[in-house]
């Protein structure tokens, strides 16, 4: 669909104006990330998975699962050592039921809803693309009152593959009638980065729980470098940070 390319448009004129940059020119459509991004899910995902991880004698680290952070929960019990054996239906089972029950008392990140509505105020569409499952995107959205704001949602139920790959950015950019290179996508993880760039898009990224403009990729380069880490046994469990940076089970 061709559309008249918008001017800029400027941040919401909320006490989180600071934090929300500008829409580039010629961009046509948003696309969010939902946790982590529009969505503070942080500290409930991580102790959903870590409950369910329990029972089988192993310790979600902290560290390990913030270095992981974009993974869905498939892929992150296929990398966690330790974790390939165990029943992965059964976890995830578990761990959506401590998700669901929970859902009401999630949180909207301010600078990304602020962006969001300046976005609608100027007649752009907006679309959700998540590695989440659809059982927990949307209850999630409708928990924040935003299910009005979306044209489209996109789901890891509904594309072959789920982030890094392009897939879920790609399907949303087509449920909204826009070509990719007209779409600014809004992600706060380094397979969600990767994922919209795949697809062709701009992309602005969440760093410390602000919007930051990432052009040419080296800020979220830096920000995202990983490393290998281990989860820890029952025997030599810690209590977790309260200061979570970013981690999200996408896929959960």
């Amino acid at each position: 669909m061709s559309r008249t390319a918008h001017p800029s448009i400027g941040p919401d004129s909320a006490p989180t104006r600071s934090c929300v940059p500008a829409i580039p020119d010629g961009v046509e459509a948003l696309v969010f990330d939902f946790d982590g991004t529009l969505a503070d899910t942080i500290d409930s995902h991580e102790q959903a998975l870590r409950a369910a991880l329990q029972p089988y004698g192993l310790d979600l680290d902290h560290d390990w699962y913030s270095r992981h952070v974009g993974l869905s929960i498939h892929d992150l019990l296929t990398t966690l050592p330790g974790g390939q054996l165990l029943p992965h239906d059964e976890i995830i089972r578990h761990s959506r039921t401590h998700l669901l029950a929970t859902v009401h008392m999630i949180t909207p990140i301010a600078c990304v809803v602020s962006l969001l509505r300046a976005a609608r105020r100027a007649g752009l569409p907006c679309a959700v693309a998540s590695g989440a499952s659809r059982l927990l995107v949307h209850p999630g959205i409708e928990a924040l009152g935003l299910m009005d704001e979306f044209a489209a949602v996109v789901a890891r139920e509904d594309v072959m593959h789920g982030k890094p790959a392009p897939d879920l950015f790609a399907e949303a950019a087509r449920h909204l009638d826009v070509a990719p290179d007209r779409c600014l996508a809004v992600d706060d993880a380094p397979d969600g980065v990767t994922s919209a760039r795949a697809a062709g898009m701009q992309v602005i990224t969440m760093i410390d729980g602000h919007l930051a403009t990432d052009e040419d990729g080296a800020v979220a380069a830096a920000r995202f470098a990983t490393s290998a880490g281990t989860p820890q046994h029952r025997q030599d469990r810690r209590t977790p940070p309260d200061d979570g940076t970013r981690p999200s089970h996408q896929g959960a």
